[in-house]
């Protein structure tokens, strides 16, 4: 391409600082250097945990978020070998390099070549020249973006890239957790706690798996019909109940679930779940991100055979999995569009981050560039 080996001024969505709203900039990405990918982002959707970082943490400003994108590649620095111009790609923010024991290891999804939180852009206002951080190694809310060739997947030519990104964190970050972590078996009953694009997805994840029932627990009635479009069986909200939610559910499955899932990144939901399921052989799955606070429980709510444990997305590995799981959504064994709520463009974030903020929205996929 034309652009190759230059550097190139495009558009992004700065957040100059915690808790305001992002302002659109003109910024400048380099080149790509040894060992990465310079990715023209075509479609990109907002996070929850894009929101956790504008708002609830102090460091790591100004940055360019976003990490649930895609994207073509522009230009490859040199030792790119698996990715050419052209090629339709998810930037990851977990890495892959197929080489450290953790890759090799079937029973995790990490590696030891972690991609840094925060690695540095450059944006020109007027005439300074203003730091910018990158985030978790993707930072899609911007026209182009570099990333190490160890967090990009290539994925099929035909996919359509203003749905397909949501795999790149939210729907792989749910299923998986149900399919790889929670292992949920035929015929089992489940619990997802928090109706998000992961809770969502969970459910997608648990009907996939073959679970006989699904309760979705929320707080908001309206999101009850979408969760039976994913699966759900049963639908359970804590305010129409006055003892703990966990107590309710084992008094409709006779002693508690086989599974729960923890889909919202509240400690104390985190621990309603657990009590949940069944004490002598449930698993509970925390899904839901934080690290504000501790969690707890007694321990003998795990000594009689309770399994805890968490996922990080979902259990896949990222460059083998995300390739997979778009090759399901092309072959309809999982949804994507059904997640999708509403469709804007990058200059509209911030509407965007405020109908996420009030629980108005599943996904909402921001168109970034032209294809």
């Amino acid at each position: 391409m034309a652009t190759a080996g230059k550097v190139i001024k495009c558009k992004a969505a700065v957040a100059w600082e915690p808790k305001k709203p992002l302002v659109i900039e003109e910024i400048e990405v380099a080149p790509p250097q040894a060992n990465e990918v310079r990715i023209k982002i075509v479609a990109t959707a907002v996070c929850h945990t894009d929101l956790y970082h504008l708002l609830e943490d102090e460091a790591g400003f100004p940055t360019v978020l976003g990490h649930e994108g895609a994207g073509i590649v522009e230009s490859v620095g040199p030792g790119v070998t698996e990715f050419q111009p052209g090629d339709k790609v998810i930037p990851l923010f977990i890495s892959q390099c197929r080489e450290c024991r953790f890759c090799k290891s079937p029973k995790t999804n990490h590696s030891c070549h972690p991609l840094s939180s925060f690695s540095t852009l450059y944006t020109i206002i007027g005439r300074l020249i203003q730091t910018v951080l990158q985030f978790v190694g993707t930072s899609t809310f911007s026209q182009y973006t570099v990333v190490n060739q160890i967090a990009v997947a290539k994925i099929d030519p035909a996919a359509p890239l203003d749905k397909v990104c949501l795999l790149g964190c939210g729907i792989c970050t749910g299923y998986g957790a149900a399919v790889n972590t929670a292992k949920v078996e035929p015929g089992s009953t489940c619990a997802v706690f928090g109706l998000g694009a992961v809770g969502l997805a969970a459910v997608m994840g648990c009907k996939a798996a073959g679970a006989k029932r699904i309760f979705a627990v929320d707080i908001n009635p309206d999101k009850f019909g979408k969760a039976k479009v994913f699966g759900a069986t049963d639908f359970v909200n804590p305010k129409d109940h006055d003892k703990p939610i966990s107590q309710v559910l084992a008094e409709m499955t006779n002693g508690g679930v086989d599974y729960s899932l923890e889909c919202i990144g509240k400690v104390d939901i985190m621990r309603s779940a657990l009590e949940s399921c069944n004490p002598g052989w449930g698993v509970s799955v925390i899904v839901g991100w934080t690290d504000l606070e501790d969690f707890s429980a007694r321990p003998v709510q795990l000594i009689a055979g309770r399994t805890w444990k968490g996922s990080l997305f979902g259990g896949f590995k990222s460059k083998d999995g995300v390739p997979q799981m778009v090759k399901a959504y092309l072959d309809k064994k999982v949804k994507v569009d059904e997640f999708i709520t509403h469709n804007m463009t990058l200059d509209q974030v911030n509407d965007a981050i405020e109908l996420m903020k009030k629980s108005k929205c599943i996904r909402t996929v921001l168109s970034v560039s032209p294809q």
